[in-house]
């Protein structure tokens, strides 16, 4: 009964050689890029810059500045409003850094033969 499927010799033909060197190229790629971003800080500020915060490319939290001016014991909520602003800003930020190097990553998955 002859042999089905498989290639001669067991070796993989030149295409799927090379297909499997991209994909390890860019796996690279990918572990340089997400490193680059871990590492980058993102700010963002409200209220006049009376507050400023900084995230990192992980989406952790590195630093509060407050103005003085925003500190009023009688309105507590417009602090608090200003703080999750300019935290969700950061954030966004740090998101929009992601999807980018995500989409320079895989731009290139157009030619793949699949």
């Amino acid at each position: 009964m002859a042999k089905r499927g498989g290639f001669p010799g067991g070796a993989m033909p030149g295409n799927m050689s090379n297909l499997m060197k991209q994909a390890q190229r860019m796996q690279r790629q990918m572990e340089e890029g997400q490193k680059e971003l871990e590492s980058r800080e993102f700010t963002a500020s409200v209220g006049g810059g009376a507050v400023e915060v900084a995230v990192n490319g992980k989406k952790e939290l590195l630093r509060v500045k407050l103005m003085e001016d925003i500190v009023d014991p009688e309105d507590i909520e417009t602090l608090q409003d200003s703080i999750v602003a300019a935290v969700n800003e950061a954030m966004r930020q740090a998101d929009e850094a992601s999807a980018a190097l995500m989409g320079k990553m895989t731009g290139g998955l157009g030619g793949l033969p699949f």
